[in-house]
């Protein structure tokens, strides 16, 4: 029997990526192409030039397909994933009517509709995409949230309340056909595989949004396991049967598995981005040092990093260099600087702060459930460090696995691209079949208590000491 293949389409905020895998979710080859720099025509907005997520991601599949080793009639299927929050604006034939709009803009949870009479559809980036790929004007129910679409979280499909239409400010006739995840929104037309390189005709499956698929690629999570998922935008979440609709501390996610749902804690915005804002402010002579030792930005100055106590002697970050809407005063800290300190404290400093932060939101995510974590699975490129996942072991007080090789949510979009093509019965088996085992850490007793009073004394109230400055400088320097 001939080997077979599957696609994964992920499409990131700083990168996309495709993948091709075989049906133990092992890579056989990929590609990545980098985003242009997000565009920021005012304070506030945030949108991706030209049409760059679609040529990023036609970028990355000629890469990968360039390197296939086998027989394209063996690919069954493509699972497009691309990140969520997003917001697109199409004319007629599917084109952009204008650049699309990121998360980080804070159009995105207003009502805002273009006033322009050749706006015929509202989507996500998801639904833009699919009709690149199939001409199809479909989306994945999974990938529009409440806070930004008029949609019934419990029927999974728009909503016929006339008066939460207006509320958005949308007709039902600009939004586009909702469907499942695993279900086949179309098939590669001749333009797409023209542009791409991959097969004209092989289905292209709907997923969910990227935090979604990103848990589905994670393997089995019960419900007491938190999975933190490291990108641009940092969540962590469990799984649930039920749709909460008034929590408090966290708020209610479609799953990857249809009618199944994720609780998603607060997060932080521009987490892994503030990493790399560092390593790109330490210039060209950090990258010199580390390419002529062999080695990576990150993997360099982690070693500098690992021989820092746990609390880098006091350094502490606060991440906020992209503010919260409802807190627009706030800028990001580092805060606590002495003689001892290097760049190697403030590089442990912004990991411990993701930690501690992620720590604290996790913490109100799961007293509102009434539950407790046994595990912590971390994802994303952050988690290849080994130092980061001491830490968040060392943070969290319970262990902290990752998935050994590739993951994310380009192996999420072939698991439901898997389960389409019928090359396994449902979710939960492709899930077990492509996902591969966990390597563990276990905390630091000793670590982490220091993290526990840290938090508990000094780390959670710098909010309530640095606010009032803040505002007040808002007004001066924004």
């Amino acid at each position: 029997m001939a080997r077979k293949y599957l696609i994964g389409i992920d499409g990131g905020t700083q990168s996309s990526k495709v993948v091709v895998y075989d049906l133990r979710g092992n890579v056989v080859c990929e590609g990545r192409r980098t985003l242009l720099p997000m565009e920021h025509p005012e304070p506030g907005l945030a949108v991706h030039p030209d049409d760059d997520l679609w040529e990023s991601i036609v970028g990355a599949s000629r890469e990968a397909m360039t390197q296939f080793p086998g027989d394209p009639a063996d690919i069954l299927g493509v699972g497009l994933c691309t990140i969520r929050c997003c917001k697109a604006f199409l004319k007629a034939d599917g084109t952009l009517l204008e650049p699309v709009m990121s998360w980080m803009d804070a159009r995105a949870y207003e009502p805002y509709i273009p006033d322009d009479p050749e706006l015929a559809w509202v989507t996500t980036s998801s639904g833009y995409m699919t009709h690149r790929f199939t001409g199809q004007f479909r989306d994945s129910a999974a990938n529009n949230i409440s806070l930004q679409w008029p949609i019934d979280t419990n029927a999974w499909q728009w909503s016929d309340d006339p008066a939460l239409l207006e509320e958005f400010n949308v007709t039902r006739d600009l939004l586009v056909e909702l469907q499942m995840p695993g279900d086949v929104a179309g098939y590669m037309t001749a333009g797409a595989a023209a542009a791409t390189g991959i097969p004209e005709g092989l289905p292209v499956v709907t997923t969910a949004n990227d935090k979604a698929v990103e848990a589905l690629a994670s393997g089995s999570l019960d419900e007491r396991t938190a999975l933190v998922s490291l990108g641009t935008y940092i969540a962590s979440m469990v799984h649930g049967h039920e749709n909460r609709t008034t929590p408090t501390q966290f708020w209610t996610n479609f799953a990857c598995v249809p009618h199944r749902y994720l609780y998603e804690s607060g997060g932080v915005r521009r987490g892994m981005w503030t990493l790399s804002w560092f390593l790109d402010l330490l210039g060209p002579e950090l990258a010199a040092a580390a390419a002529a030792q062999g080695t990576s930005r990150e993997e360099y100055l982690e070693r500098e990093a690992e021989r820092i106590p746990a609390g880098s002697d006091g350094l502490m970050t606060v991440l906020d260099w992209l503010a919260p809407t409802d807190k627009p005063f706030r800028k990001g800290e580092i805060i606590g600087f002495d003689a001892r300190h290097t760049r190697g404290h403030v590089y442990r400093s912004i990991l411990e702060a993701i930690a501690l932060t992620m720590k604290q939101n996790a913490d109100a995510m799961c007293e509102e459930l009434g539950i407790s974590l046994g595990e912590i699975v971390v994802s994303g490129g952050g988690s290849c460090s080994p130092l980061f996942m001491r830490i968040f072991a060392d943070v969290f007080g319970v262990p902290a696995s990752r998935s050994v090789g590739n993951g994310g949510a380009s192996l999420g979009s072939a698991i439901c691209a898997a389960v389409a093509a019928g090359a396994y019965p449902d979710f939960e088996t492709a899930a077990a079949g492509m996902t591969t085992s966990r390597e563990s850490f276990a905390p630091d007793p000793v670590n982490h208590d220091i993290y526990r009073r840290m938090n508990e004394t000094v780390y959670r109230a710098i909010h309530d000491a640095t606010d009032a400055i803040l505002e007040q400088s808002f007004s001066l320097f924004h």
